[in-house]
């Protein structure tokens, strides 16, 4: 008799949680970051268990931050380190401790702006921090990693949507430079050292918990409080807003799904995506461009009241458009966004008003 659909499920999950139950814990960097906490918290859900590394640095409210890891906390399964990711010393006791096989490396000092106006933290962060986890994942042998890149890298090119196998050699932002440098590293330790890596070009990514100094954020402050805001370019700029669940979704399907070697890669005419060595890049985004107008528009239905618009124009930096080819990655894990932008800005705003009557300034 041919086993059920149902009773093949069944056994199928049964396998899963057996394996999860044998698993090592899980290091994420950047874990009272926006999307950091939102991968811990959906790791811990399914049963693993989370060392989560963050410096609580200023770039903004620590707050914040510490709202974020307040949540964490609540789950037996996570233990948090307040240490600086470029401190290889300590990461690497980190590391000896938890006796990870897999990590998420989310940690840097995000912001085009803020690596205009301090290049020295950003380089120090985003790669001599990038370069720590790596020797140190390599030190103990992880079965992956998974790191953030950005659709910063994209720079200059104004070929829509943004593909992999595009040129990125004409960043506009030092930001942008760096995450490309992380790609380089990367793709360098899985060649010299087989360590598996995956890189993420994360695209706009908004929602409950996200950074004060994002669109959702500044745009929903600004409306409630009746003061202006800041309209770039005039408007006319357009990005992938992509909500943080689906994001996350991409981030735990990635993780689950280790880099290897692409028998197929060819020296002599090779793709950027994969290589020889165990190394995969993927954009991760919504497919989808919506202009700032739009956003605003959207915005201001669910709030209920019109925004206060000061347009302005473009800022050193900032590209016009973004929208995200993520055909590789709906091909190799399933990737499939799903939220639209009316019920992602609508979850945002009810989170935003809950938390600022939980949290009303001092």
């Amino acid at each position: 008799m041919m086993p059920s659909l149902a009773s093949e499920v069944l056994v199928w999950h049964c396998i899963a949680e057996r394996r999860r139950q044998q698993l090592r814990p899980v290091i994420v960097t950047g874990a009272a970051g926006f999307i950091g906490m939102h991968v811990c918290d959906r790791l811990l859900a399914r049963g693993e268990q989370v060392v989560g590394i963050d410096a609580l640095t200023p770039y903004y409210d620590p707050a914040l931050k510490r709202a974020r890891m307040a949540k964490l906390a609540r789950h037996p399964n996570f233990k948090f380190c307040q240490i600086d990711v470029a401190d290889f010393a300590a990461v690497t006791r980190v590391f000896d401790e938890a006796a990870a096989d897999r990590v998420v490396h989310l940690a840097a000092q995000p912001g085009v702006r803020a690596s205009i106006d301090d290049p020295m933290t950003s380089i120090r962060t985003n790669c001599d921090g990038f370069v720590t986890v790596l020797e140190a994942g390599r030190r103990h042998g992880l079965a992956h990693l998974v790191y953030a890149s950005s659709s910063s890298v994209y720079g200059a090119n104004r070929t829509l949507p943004y593909s992999t196998e595009q040129s990125v050699n004409h960043p506009v932002s030092l930001y942008a430079a760096s995450k490309k440098a992380n790609e380089l590293m990367a793709h360098t330790f899985a060649h010299v050292h087989k360590l598996p890596v995956t890189g993420l070009r994360f695209f706009t990514v908004y929602g409950p918990w996200g950074r004060p100094d994002m669109a959702a954020w500044l745009f929903t402050r600004a409306i409630l409080a009746n003061e202006p805001i800041k309209i770039f370019n005039n408007g006319d700029m357009w990005r992938d807003f992509t909500y943080i669940d689906d994001i996350v979704e991409g981030v735990i399907r990635t993780l689950d799904r280790p880099a290897t070697p692409n028998p197929a890669w060819n020296a002599e005419a090779p793709e950027n995506s994969s290589s020889s060595a165990p190394y995969r890049l993927y954009n991760i985004g919504n497919n989808r461009s919506v202009q700032l107008l739009e956003f605003v528009d959207t915005l201001e239905k669910i709030i209920g009241k019109p925004a206060i618009r000061q347009l302005l124009p473009i800022q050193a930096g900032d590209v016009l458009e973004t929208r995200a080819d993520i055909s590789e990655l709906q091909r190799d894990v399933g990737f499939s966004p799903s939220t639209s932008l009316v019920d992602g800005l609508s979850r945002f705003v009810e989170w935003y008003r809950q938390y600022h009557r939980n949290n009303p300034p001092a």
